[in-house]
């Protein structure tokens, strides 16, 4: 006789639970056949399939949930106050260093972004920004954003405009002249 391990719960807690189990019905030829024949109705109307998903590579190429960038900053409450008020961030931690704000992490919608505070070690006269951009996707109104964010000292080096890629962006440089495009998607 074939012995239940314990579950450590008294037998009389112990119940067999059948589910009920709808029989399997059947597919008839005619059932097949216009199973089969949707796609090809849908392609006749116009509907576009689902493009096919190519093989992963070995090994796996990079798959991110989240990225994260991290910005020197010359003066950190200057950039706090630029990327809260202008944009709509929020301050979601910040950190401390010999009794001074070092470092914060910003946080819109999913996204964060770090900013810390430049030490100067490089110099003064260090230009940042040069050579690199960010591109920043939303579902909100563009105009609207590009409004608020001038309205609180953004330099806007591009208007509100439709690009040739399908979406309607702006183009602003922070108060270190970092770089960013924020777009909408058309339709999106």
């Amino acid at each position: 006789m074939a012995t239940r391990k314990s579950t450590g719960r008294p037998k009389t807690a112990r119940r067999s639970v059948k589910k009920a189990v709808a029989p399997r019905r059947k597919t008839t030829g005619q059932q097949k056949a216009a199973k089969s024949a949707r796609p090809q109705a849908a392609k006749a109307a116009g509907a576009k399939a689902p493009p096919a998903r190519p093989p992963r590579a070995r090994p796996e190429a990079l798959r991110l949930r989240a990225f994260s960038p991290g910005l020197t900053v010359g003066d950190l409450e200057k950039s706090i106050e630029f990327y809260t008020q202008a944009l709509g961030f929020v301050v979601v931690e910040r950190w401390m260093r010999e009794g001074q704000l070092s470092w914060v992490l910003l946080k819109a919608g999913a996204c964060e972004l770090g900013l810390s505070r430049d030490d100067w070690a490089r110099g003064r006269d260090r230009r940042k920004g040069e050579g690199f951009r960010l591109y920043a996707e939303t579902h909100q109104g563009i105009d609207e954003l590009a409004a608020r964010a001038r309205a609180r000292g953004a330099r806007i080096t591009q208007e509100p405009a439709d690009m040739s890629w399908g979406a309607r962006a702006f183009s602003f440089d922070d108060p270190d002249g970092f770089h960013w495009t924020i777009h909408r998607e058309a339709g999106g």
